[in-house]
């Protein structure tokens, strides 16, 4: 059985056997404390039955909420993961299930976006198969320790408040990260 809660600071202190994977983006604490304050309805942990954590997902509201031209107003998927020993059990449908839950519901968004790695071909289908596409290519927007940069697909998928999904054709294009709107 899994329990959903609130993500908290201290799960920062338990979180290594979730975040000690080459594809988690593991960022500072302060990031990690931002999310919490700012967008707290976002930001869930799942626990096992014995209370370990299995995964988390942080995301947030971004962009012009009533602006009905520019219709930017949307939810982001900025970190899911889930270790490995709890993979294949449905959890990472369950975040997104709830982060698009929170994003209609609470914000009514147009639409919700994420970027991912094209080298993370399991994450790509995944996000294909919870009806995700390409929306652009960000240059060189990862960058490793090594000093190798790598690109992020810009992946969207539109709320019923878009109800032609004209905000989720891909563009075709190949951007800078400085040309994001939103970061």
């Amino acid at each position: 059985m899994t329990t959903i809660r609130p993500f908290s600071i201290f799960d920062l202190l338990k979180f290594n056997r979730i975040n000690l994977d080459l594809l988690t983006e593991t960022f500072n604490v302060s990031f990690y404390g931002k999310y919490i304050s700012k967008w707290p309805e976002y930001c869930v942990t799942l626990l096992s039955s014995t209370g370990a954590l299995q995964a988390y997902l942080l995301g947030k509201v971004e962009g012009d909420r009533n602006n009905n031209v520019k219709r930017n107003w949307h939810g982001h998927v900025t970190a899911i993961t889930v270790a490995p020993y709890a993979r294949r059990l449905g959890l990472a449908t369950f975040l997104m299930d709830y982060l698009e839950k929170v994003t209609i519901q609470q914000h009514d968004g147009w639409y919700v976006d994420l970027f991912v790695r094209p080298s993370n071909k399991v994450a790509v289908g995944m996000y294909r198969s919870f009806g995700y596409d390409v929306y652009q290519t960000v240059n060189k927007y990862y960058s490793s320790a090594s000093g190798k940069s790598e690109d992020a697909y810009d992946m969207r998928k539109s709320m019923p408040r878009d109800v032609s999904k004209a905000l989720m054709k891909a563009t075709g294009k190949k951007i800078e990260p400085n040309e994001l709107e939103f970061h």
